[in-house]
């Protein structure tokens, strides 16, 4: 009996072992370095093991036929293995790295982003409107970052040697015709758009994505609030007018509305201008802009809306003219957008949207009168699909309509009219592709067809970025691009061919535990830009596509708001060499707009002694180019350069009310922006001149701000 139950046990060992598989083999990485504590098993089983130092790993099953076997570990893309459990010997397996989305490398060359657009933002969205001098005035905030250019008397965006109207501005991805509020000539201008409904913001000095075109120099996207947090009444009592705003949720929909009335005349009886300025009407407007959104379970719609009515009544010393130039100007202004986003299970994402923009302006210029009016249309729709966490594909396509006309009628009753239209199609496509957590590629092309010259466009666009270490990355980036001549252009003569450019960026940047270093440098190079023989375009100037330049420079920005308890500051600085050869420049020449060095210093501290949170802002501008007719040279002198010390105090009363101060230029800077020339010389021969200066050297502002919302805590302090 004992002989009969060894043979059984001998039997069954046998028939065990026979039945048993061996499952082995080595584990490395892309650069064939073993990896240690991989997780090897075959799928649905007990059965499998972790590789050792040498990345080796071992194990036996009496699992039989097709099997799955599964290598995974923390860092690394899960690997898979399929097939019949026998070719599972002797295997040579590499893990790819896994993208991290949160320390992986960022395709950031030549932009700065703001709120929720990017875990790389340099800017909050309370940056925008706390930064002292910026009066919330978001576009003026933006005039402190390294690439951009103080022109005080213009208030637009100069973005690394471009002309104000080479940036463009979009909401929600769609554009906006007319951002800016319309002004006097030498009368800064401020943007429409309250900074109450928007969320983040990205400012692209250059090398832009695909998915925009028409601005050689640089992109400005603003995108509004998905969802708010909760209901609450914004209250605005201010020295040059007030405002008030309110949100309601009803579940998955909410509306905001804000409205402002703006009077400058209280302020300049108290406060006159006395610089070449004489006001017989101040500037006055009324402003409203609403938000309503609807979100699903999929889904996202929003429909953006703002109204802007503005009027003054300025008189302007003219060296050309005896008494002061009178200047009246009445403006009316709409924009509406629609957008709607629809995610589907398979990560693929739709979004639609229009834009309707209409801008309407009457101007009285002496006796003579002017009116000008734009319309123009944008209809958009993009597809973005994730394929993987290593390569995504988003492509869409859109069209512009634009219809402009001026109507000039002087004292006499004489007129004249000129307008065009145009209608803009495009279409893009544009990859990112995470080669590893260190490496990555943007690449895209973009193609548009206007009709108003009748010419095609295609603008390559590509930028790689390499993770240098833990904190620091690299960036280049290279990108063609074009724009349609400007309406004062285009109204007159319709056989151009469109602007262009070709931006080549260098950037490194490095984020610490609240500190930013970026430096980047850049090179533009201009082709076909237009050219016209008088002062200024007119019905008989002759116009052609000859002109020509380069812009190249280095831009330094630094933020810290660690080393210092409550203190938070950034410096900016940017070197800009360029010359153009455009309009009516007789030769290649620094255009005046473009002054060599700009400096910015932002500092913000709050104090919870005192309840405050105390701004103070820096600018500095180096002398901007003019021409003096007295010198053969062309536009070989410079003005002053340009200072600005602007102060801001925020008192917080309570917890949700807010006494504000501020004063821009606080100790007085005498700054000149430029100088205007007779048209003749004087007896002597001599062409005489006057400076152009601001209305006032220096600008108060007082205001109270009341919160009323459900927590009982929230306040405009961020808005301010």
């Amino acid at each position: 009996m004992k002989t009969l139950v060894i043979t059984i046990l001998l039997c069954c060992t046998s028939f065990i072992a026979f039945g048993q598989h061996t499952i082995n083999g080595r584990v490395t990485d892309v650069s064939n370095s073993p990896i240690v504590g991989v997780n090897v098993y075959l799928e649905g089983t007990y059965d499998g093991a972790s590789t050792d130092d040498n990345g080796n790993f071992y194990f036996e099953t009496t699992e039989t036929g097709t099997q799955t076997l599964v290598l995974s570990m923390l860092s690394y893309e899960t690997h898979y293995e399929m097939g019949d459990i026998s070719y599972f010997k002797d295997l040579s397996i590499t893990l790819i790295e896994a993208i991290n989305s949160l320390a992986g490398v960022t395709l950031s060359a030549g932009t700065f982003e703001a709120g929720d657009n990017s875990k790389v933002s340099v800017l909050k969205p309370l940056d925008i409107v706390t930064t002292a001098g910026a009066a919330g005035d978001f576009v003026a905030a933006l005039q402190t970052l390294p690439g951009t250019t103080t022109v005080s008397e213009d208030g637009r965006l100069f973005v690394r040697g471009g002309a104000a109207g080479e940036t463009q501005i979009f909401i929600d991805g769609l554009r906006v015709f007319q951002p800016f509020n319309a002004t006097a000539n030498n009368i800064p201008t401020r943007g429409r758009f309250s900074p109450f409904l928007f969320k983040g913001i990205t400012f692209s000095t250059g090398g832009y994505s695909a998915e925009y075109g028409q601005a050689l120099s640089s992109i400005l996207l603003l995108n509004t609030v998905d969802v708010p947090d909760q209901e609450k009444t914004d209250i605005s009592i201010m020295s040059v007018g007030g405002g008030i705003g309110h949100t309601k949720i009803w579940d998955n929909q909410s509306l905001s509305v804000n409205t402002q009335y703006i009077n400058l005349s209280p302020y300049e009886a108290l406060l006159p201008s006395t610089q070449g300025v004489r006001w017989n009407r101040p500037f006055e407007s009324i402003a409203g802009e609403a938000v309503f959104r609807s979100r699903g379970d999929k889904s996202l719609f929003k429909f953006y809306t703002n109204f802007n009515h503005s009027n003054l009544d300025i008189a302007q010393e003219n060296i050309n003219f005896e008494e002061f130039v009178p200047f009246r100007l009445r403006n009316n202004n709409l924009y509406l957008n629609t957008s709607f986003k629809y995610f589907f299970d398979d990560d693929w994402t739709l979004q639609t949207g229009a834009s309707i923009s209409w801008d309407n302006n009457d101007i009285g210029i002496f006796e003579n009168a002017l009116t000008t009016n734009e319309r123009g249309n944008h209809l958009k729709v993009k597809v973005k699909k994730a394929f993987s966490n290593r390569f995504s594909l988003n492509f869409g396509s859109e069209f512009f309509h634009t219809n402009y006309g001026e109507t000039f009628v002087d004292e006499s009753g004489f007129n004249t009219t000129s307008d065009y239209k145009d209608n803009l199609a495009a279409g893009y496509m544009e990859s990112d592709i995470f080669f590893s957590n260190a490496l990555a590629m943007k690449l895209g092309v973009r193609a548009e067809h206007t009709s108003v010259i009748d010419e095609l466009s295609i603008s390559p666009r590509v930028s790689l970025a390499y993770k240098s270490s833990e904190k620091g990355q690299f960036s280049v980036a290279y990108g063609d691009f074009y724009q349609n001549p400007l309406n004062e252009i285009l109204r007159f003569d319709q056989n151009l061919q469109s602007e262009k450019t070709s931006h080549y960026i260098l950037n490194y940047q490095y984020l610490s535990n609240g500190r930013t270093f970026r430096a980047e440098a850049f090179y533009k190079d201009y082709d076909k830009l237009i050219k016209f023989n008088t002062e200024l375009p007119q019905f008989d100037s002759q116009f052609d596509n000859t002109g020509l330049g380069y812009a190249t420079g280095l831009d330094i920005f630094w933020r810290d708001n660690k080393s210092v308890k409550n203190l938070d500051y950034w410096f900016s600085y940017s070197y800009l060499d360029t010359e153009r050869d455009f309009r009516n420049f007789r030769e290649r020449a620094t255009p005046n707009f473009a002054p060599r060095h700009n400096v910015s210093v932002v500092t913000k501290y709050w104090s919870n002694k005192l309840k405050s949170q105390i701004g103070l802002t820096y600018n500095y501008g180096s002398g901007r180019p003019f021409d003096n007719p007295n010198t053969e040279a062309f536009l070989a002198e410079k003005t002053p350069s340009f200072h600005n010390l602007s102060f801001n105090w925020a008192y917080l009363l309570d917890q949700q009310k807010i006494l504000y101060f501020s004063i821009n230029n606080v100790l007085g800077f005498n700054n000149i922006n430029n100088y205007q020339y007779a048209n003749t010389p004087n007896m002597d021969g001599f062409f005489e001149r006057q400076a152009i200066r601001p209305p006032a050297d220096s600008f108060f502002f007082v205001g109270f701000f009341w919160t009323i919302s459900t927590d009982k805590k929230s306040n405009q302090l961020d808005n301010l």
